[in-house]
């Protein structure tokens, strides 16, 4: 019944929409009428498809810097920092000033913070990453509350009001949005939580796409649990099911956003790990599946796995030709040395800009399938897995 209605009321436009501006014709002999369809991106469309192709460019991914002030201050601690705008400030300038950042990085995802903030140096962190060929992104989510109903479960909120932050964003040179909502395999998980992550999603990428942002979709399939990468894999084809049919059902256009799912992985406490080709063989056949080939670029989520790891999965990935630009778009991953490395001190920004550098280079690599991971320190191995990790 459902793929009845899928047929009916997504992929199919309606009969006023077949025809918009023209009348059917009344005879056999009448001159047939040329179909149009109605573009459902606002007057943003071409800007959209430029948008998600110029992040989803060879041998590039994105840098997730958009941890809320809480999550940031969490990164702070572990080096002995206070969590104040003052250090915020000082990590996300070393972050976005890195030379040649840009060589290997497309896009960053900023907290609204950081959007609006300058650099220690009085230049404004957007135009710094303009001035590196970096596209500005932002986080539009107000994040995760439990989910009435469910098996303790959660859902994201944030869709009121949406339109106009988005519009404001873009006016301050955001040009792309990410929107996370999780879903967790050992609570079910349940279809309601499906439908709501799904849902949401689909609400958040018409809103963006109607005010000139692209679209992260992500619903990250949380790697807490004991269970294989079957279940994972049988999970998020469910997932991404659901997640598309409501994408449809919104009129989303395919061509103006981009993704950043989790990997096929086992759960973190399962004991059978899985090597990089397997996860890759599993991933890519998740994606062949349910990911329309009009989708410009795929870019991965670390999940808490290791630097190292998630660039080994990556690169997998990418030893042969895909429909899609399958990159990354870490956070931990791309910061996790850098940041041990800052240490919050002024004559360690460059060693630690260094250290980002190495990862950013290495995962642009990946992406073009030539990494090879020689000579990487036993540090970037360390896995990150948090438990019930929240941004």
């Amino acid at each position: 019944m459902a793929s009845t209605t899928l047929l009916k009321s997504s992929f199919l436009p309606k009969r006023s929409e077949w025809f918009s501006g023209h009348s059917l014709p009344h005879s056999s002999h009448s001159q047939p009428s040329v179909v149009t369809f109605t573009v459902r991106a606002g007057g943003y469309s071409e800007e959209l498809i430029k948008t998600a192709k110029s992040i989803a460019s060879p041998g590039r991914g994105i840098l997730a810097m958009d941890e809320s002030n809480a999550t940031c201050g969490k990164r702070l601690a572990s080096i002995g920092l206070e969590n104040t705008e003052a250090n915020r400030q000082a990590y996300r300038t070393l972050l976005v000033s890195a030379p040649s950042l840009g060589q290997y990085i497309s896009g960053a995802i900023l907290f609204e913070e950081t959007l609006y903030q300058s650099t220690i140096d009085g230049k404004k962190m957007v135009d710094v990453l303009v001035e590196q060929n970096i596209m500005p992104g932002i986080k539009v989510d107000k994040g995760l509350v439990p989910l009435a109903g469910s098996n303790d479960e959660s859902w994201c909120q944030g869709l009121d009001g949406l339109a106009s932050r988005c519009a404001a964003y873009y006016q301050q040179g955001a040009r792309f949005a990410k929107w996370r909502t999780v879903v967790s395999i050992p609570n079910g998980p349940s279809a309601l939580a499906v439908k709501e992550a799904a849902w949401g999603l689909a609400r958040y990428a018409s809103i963006s796409q109607d005010n000139g942002l692209v679209p992260i979709v992500e619903p990250e399939i949380l790697l807490d649990g004991e269970h294989g990468i079957d279940r994972t894999f049988e999970v998020a084809q469910k997932v991404w099911a659901e997640v598309f049919f409501y994408l449809a059902e919104n009129n989303v256009m395919f061509e103006g956003i981009l993704l950043k799912p989790s990997m096929v992985t086992p759960g973190a406490e399962c004991k059978e790990r899985a090597t990089p080709e397997k996860v890759a063989e599993y991933t890519l056949k998740l994606l062949q599946r349910r990911i329309p080939p009009a989708v410009p670029g795929i870019n991965f989520l670390s999940g808490g796995q290791s630097e190292v790891e998630a660039t080994l999965n990556l690169n997998a990935m990418n030893q042969g030709s895909n429909p899609w630009h399958v990159s990354f778009s870490y956070a931990r991953a791309l910061q996790n040395t850098c940041l041990k490395k800052w240490g919050g001190r002024p004559e360690n920004v460059k060693a630690a800009q260094e250290a980002l550098l190495v990862r950013a280079k290495a995962n642009s690599l990946a992406q073009l399938g030539k990494y090879t991971g020689e000579g990487e320190s036993a540090e970037s191995k360390e896995g990150m897995f948090v438990k019930g990790y929240t941004y």
